[in-house]
């Protein structure tokens, strides 16, 4: 196929995601820096006790972590999943989601998505049940909550776990619930993308027995965490009660998260203007499909995941991203699904059919720039070099 020189886009390079850092940040680390207690410590129990206010927790029932992956791994570990169980997931997720069932031993079982929300399909989930089944990791997917209702009812007819994936949920809400108040355990990413950033890290939530549980495993398996060693009213004795793992947050995240916690309203009204933008604009495409935002949830906007009717088009999703790339837009897959990744694929013999909407989804899928940071100049851009790509390569 010929190209035709692209007479819309950039001059520079605009990014898929940005960090959105203001000076409050940068003075919050600078003191924290300054007050001689970097790692684990009041910033960060500080930072636990607001998170899970925010979410209309109680007390006990958050715990600052190195990142996503750690909540997962942690939370199976607590709840004591591991060789001869089996973990039910979706394949529209980050690796990390079934890499973690792996590390406690247990067998990822994946199940196939809805094809609106791209969540976990609860009549998959209950066909894929067996005697060996343990727990349930729905992903909510781009912000999207997962259907958590009909989760829960087959997890208590089966005695399962729940443990959520909510790497792109914060701030998600399921029924007027917020996301983080709803399983046995959540999980959630402040990694540099994220719609509330630490850099890396995140925080799991739960009840206060389950966090206990976990926070003692998140650091080696310890009683007494540094601060309660070596602070002014600490003890140094301390007792391994089981093996744990190196997973805790450092009080240089927390005092970023802190304000991010504050700014995260303001940032979340902007991702909405963002996204309000793109929908108006291309719902008039019939070349393009716009995610949806069921009525009985709040979207968290992490991602904004466009999927293209490519029987309308004469290109496929990889040169639909690169003729966006030609135009200094970056995009990003989100993502490519686990039974294609040849780890999994080989271990499991599993196929592309196996789970085909996921299948048939991911080949039409792309994720566009949205952080706060975006101007609405550039987010006009944006939506200008799609629609030139459209036309260009209509039927």
């Amino acid at each position: 196929m010929e190209r035709i020189s692209p007479k819309i886009g950039r001059a520079t390079f605009l990014p898929f995601s940005l960090p959105d850092i203001s000076e409050e940040e940068i003075a919050a680390v600078v003191e924290t820096l300054r007050s001689n207690w970097i790692t684990t410590g009041p910033k960060t129990k500080q930072f636990e006790r607001e998170f899970a206010a925010y979410l209309g927790a109680g007390s006990d029932t958050a715990l600052g972590i190195s990142s996503c992956t750690a909540a997962l791994h942690v939370a199976l570990a607590a709840l004591n999943i591991g060789p001869g169980d089996e973990v039910i997931t979706t394949p529209i997720t980050f690796c990390s989601t079934v890499s973690v069932i792996e590390h406690v031993g247990a067998t990822p079982i994946l199940a196939d998505v809805i094809p609106d929300t791209l969540t976990l399909d609860p009549a998959a989930v209950r066909a894929a049940i067996t005697p060996r089944t343990k727990a349930i990791i729905p992903v909510h997917f781009a912000g999207h909550p997962a259907d958590m209702g009909a989760i829960l009812r087959i997890a208590r007819e089966h005695g399962l776990y729940v443990i959520e994936d909510a790497a792109h949920a914060l701030p998600a809400a399921y029924q007027g619930q917020r996301v983080g108040t709803i399983g046995d355990f959540t999980a959630f990413s402040f990694y540099a993308t994220k719609n509330l950033t630490t850099a890396e890290g995140g925080m799991l939530t739960g009840s206060p027995e389950h966090i206990a549980r976990a926070r003692l495993l998140s650091l080696h398996g310890m009683d007494r965490d540094a601060w309660k060693r070596y602070s002014a009213e600490g003890s140094w004795f301390y007792e391994v009660i089981a093996p744990g793992f190196k997973y805790n947050m450092t009080d240089i995240q927390a005092a970023l998260g802190l304000v991010q916690l504050k700014r995260l309203a303001a940032m979340q009204e902007r991702r909405r203007h963002i996204i309000r933008q793109y929908n108006e604009a291309f719902a008039e495409m019939g070349e393009l499909e716009t995610p949806v935002e069921r009525l009985d949830i709040e979207h968290a906007w992490h991602l904004y995941v466009l999927r293209l009717n490519l029987d309308r088009l004469t290109i496929d999703r990889a040169r639909f991203i690169e003729e966006l790339k030609a135009r200094n837009i970056g995009t990003s897959v989100h993502f490519i699904p686990i039974h294609l990744h040849p780890y999994y694929r080989e271990k499991y013999s599993w196929k592309p059919e196996d789970f085909p909407i996921a299948y048939r989804e991911y080949q039409r899928m792309l994720s566009l720039p949205l952080y706060p940071g975006l101007s609405d100049e550039d987010v006009a851009t944006v939506i200008a070099t799609v629609a030139d790509v459209v036309q260009q390569f209509r039927v």
